[in-house]
C-alpha cells in the first residue's frame, strides 16, 4: 500500500512540474517574440496537459498493458491500482493547469 501511495505522489508531482515548468519556460519565448506571456502560458498549459499526463503515467504502454492483463486475468487489485496511478497523474496535471490559470489572473474556460 505504501508503495502504491509513493507511486501515486510521484506520478501527480511529476505531471505538475511538467504543466509549471513546460508552461513558465515555453513562454519565455513568446516573450522574446515580443508576444504577451500571461496568454501564452494558459495556452501552453492547455497545450501541456495531455503530455504531462503521459510524463506521469511514466509511459502509456506499460499502464494499458497492465490494465488489459488484470481484465483478462480477472484480477481486480491490478486493474484498480492502475487506475488510482491515471487518477493521480492527471490530478497533478489538472492541478498544474490551475495552478497557471491562477498565476496568470485567467478565467477557466
Amino acid at each position: 500500500m505504501t508503495k502504491l501511495l509513493e507511486t501515486m505522489t510521484y506520478n501527480a508531482f511529476i505531471a505538475l512540474g511538467v504543466i509549471i515548468g513546460g508552461s513558465l519556460i515555453g513562454s519565455l519565448g513568446y516573450v522574446l517574440v515580443g508576444q504577451p506571456p500571461g496568454h501564452s502560458m494558459v495556452e501552453l498549459a492547455e497545450k501541456l496537459k495531455i503530455w504531462a499526463f503521459v510524463t506521469g503515467l511514466g509511459g502509456t504502454y506499460e499502464t494499458i498493458r497492465a490494465i488489459e492483463a488484470g481484465f483478462l486475468g480477472l484480477q481486480l487489485n491490478t486493474v484498480i491500482k492502475q487506475l488510482l496511478l491515471i487518477f493521480a497523474a492527471f490530478i497533478g496535471a489538472h492541478t498544474g493547469y490551475l495552478i497557471i490559470i491562477h498565476l496568470t489572473g485567467g478565467k477557466i474556460r
